[in-house]
């Protein structure tokens, strides 16, 4: 009785080290996009592209962003061990304002949530700021 018991033990904690080898991994080539300066109105467009380095499949079951002004989008399907994939991520360029915003990404990685960031500066070309204004003024005077 107390070799089977044994036997059932040693079994199951070999189970369990041979389902906790499989896993996905996801490592991004950035974990921050800088837009720099751009003008308002320019192509708002730009993708984290990442690789799933485990050898289980990837699974993205969701990517949200911090507010509305950005909107994510995920890849369909699962990554396979070894593939790459992409997030894409589309800024409302008609903000003037700076860019600082988070983008949340949940999967089934040894890392379940990753914290991506843009961040940049929309500028509106057709407006000048106080600065030029002032500059301008102690020009013609």
């Amino acid at each position: 009785m107390k070799n089977l018991i044994a036997i059932l033990f040693v079994g199951l904690i070999s189970l369990g080290i041979n389902a906790q080898e499989k896993v996905a991994k996801i490592e991004f080539k950035t974990e921050v996009i800088d837009y720099g300066t751009i003008e308002k109105g320019a192509d708002g467009v730009r993708v984290f592209e990442f690789t799933n380095t485990g050898n289980a499949p990837l699974i993205i079951s969701s990517v949200k962003s911090t507010c509305g002004c950005t909107v994510p989008k995920k890849p369909k399907g699962p990554i396979m061990p070894g593939e790459t994939g992409e997030i894409q991520v589309k800024y409302d360029t008609k903000r003037v304002n700076p860019i600082r915003k988070t983008i949340t990404v949940i999967s089934n990685a040894d890392t379940p949530t990753v914290a991506l960031k843009i961040k940049g500066l929309v500028i509106d070309p057709s407006k000048t700021s106080v600065l030029e204004k002032k500059e301008k003024s102690m020009i013609e005077q």
